[in-house]
């Protein structure tokens, strides 16, 4: 993953969690469900990254 990718992420994950804090701060529901599920794109965008990181350590290793 590249420091681009993680940087984008990190920072769509902090965005989502800034809604959150908004959401529930103002009590507006939608915009903290919509903080939410930004998080959890943004966590399962790295979770995939990490994964592909690990395909090519396991790759390099039996090459």
């Amino acid at each position: 993953m590249s420091i681009a990718d993680k940087a984008k992420n990190k920072a769509e994950e902090m965005v989502g969690k800034a809604k959150q804090g908004i959401g529930e701060a103002t009590d507006n529901e939608r915009l903290y469900a919509e903080g939410e599920a930004q998080e959890t794109a943004a966590q399962a965008k790295q979770a995939g990254e990490h994964v592909k990181d690990a395909g090519r350590d396991v790759r390099d290793a039996l090459s």
